[in-house]
């Protein structure tokens, strides 16, 4: 472990050992408590005396560019750290959660794919090398991605045991909080067919195994997947050189909630009693999880237009 940087070092590095003792990975919350290390280095500079307190207000105001939900979070993993000096010092200071920003709005909105963006995206992934097995990998996890619309860790945690293609089911194993069965259509199975064939000749298959490996027969990780895929999406130009902002691959979950919607618009059927049906299918406890995946793109809003005129040029007839 690097070491750190301030006079917090010593307990932040402890405190991490602690949590990963406990079977907590912690790793996007070391990426904050680095952060705020860093600042305590500087801020404390120069300082006679060091209060934790106006160090970490000053961190927080550091942020003002950070979303508010994003700041909340990372006060969150500081003050988990402050209880932990705690345990050895009563008197030790930990924040109060009113310190966070209190909007947990968030203004940022997700990018639905085309189906031409998704296609081009599609075809880079297939030819992905080296070696050919690559490509197949990505363009596999790509169509399960868009046509059931499961989130990276239940994708990539599947196991062979997990995936009927004869029954066309996926079998998602305790994924926040729940189990479920995923169908998927038969394009998809064929799709995912060819896959397993080649997959079997790339390494060993057994019930156990993960479903989809690296080339080298090691677990595909998330991190590692969606590395590539943002690299797709910036050689596609969807996505500037650098930054965070652009689509991002999760948002092919979003992709797929919208174009089911919109597809449902199109034929006309019942759309309040459908999304109950899709609220249980991506793995929501109510339909409030699927609210913030249902953006109204362009198509979706015409298509709704049209249906609600038509509605009303019948309640006209009608009278």
């Amino acid at each position: 472990m690097t070491s750190f940087v301030s006079h917090l070092g010593p307990e932040i590095a402890a405190f991490l050992t602690f949590k990963r003792a406990l079977g907590y990975p912690y790793v996007r919350a070391e990426f904050t408590l680095r952060d705020f290390d860093r600042f305590v280095a500087g801020h404390h500079r120069g300082r006679r005396a060091f209060r934790l307190d106006d160090a970490i207000l000053a961190w927080l105001a550091s942020k003002r560019d950070r979303k508010p939900v994003t700041v909340t979070v990372e006060l969150g993993v500081v003050r988990q750290f402050c209880s932990y000096r705690r345990r050895q010092d009563p008197t030790a200071f930990v924040p109060g959660r009113i310190w966070a920003p209190q909007s947990t709005k968030s203004q940022f909105l997700p990018h639905v794919f085309t189906d031409e963006q998704f296609r081009e995206l599609l075809r880079r992934a297939k030819s992905l090398t080296p070696p050919p097995f690559r490509g197949i990998v990505f363009h596999t996890l790509l169509l399960v991605l868009y046509c059931t619309g499961l989130r990276f860790g239940e994708a990539l945690h599947l196991r062979m045991r997990d995936v009927d293609t004869d029954g066309r089911l996926f079998f998602i194993t305790e994924s926040k909080g729940r189990s479920r069965w995923v169908p998927f259509e038969r394009s998809l199975a064929r799709e995912l067919e060819r896959y397993v064939a080649a997959r079997r000749r790339q390494a060993a298959a057994g019930p156990n195994e993960r479903f989809f490996i690296r080339p080298d027969g090691r677990d595909l990780t998330v991190p590692a997947a969606s590395d590539t895929i943002r690299e797709q999406l910036r050689a596609a130009g969807m996505k500037p050189s650098a930054g965070r902002v652009g689509p991002r691959p999760y948002d092919i979950r979003h992709t797929f909630a919208v174009h089911r919607l919109t597809r449902w618009y199109r034929a006309g059927v019942d759309i309040n009693g459908r999304l109950p049906w899709l609220s249980a299918y991506m793995g929501h406890n109510d339909l409030l999880g699927t609210e913030s995946y249902l953006t109204a793109t362009p198509e979706l809003l015409a298509i709704a237009g049209r249906r609600f005129e038509r509605h009303l040029s019948r309640r006209r007839r009608s009278r």
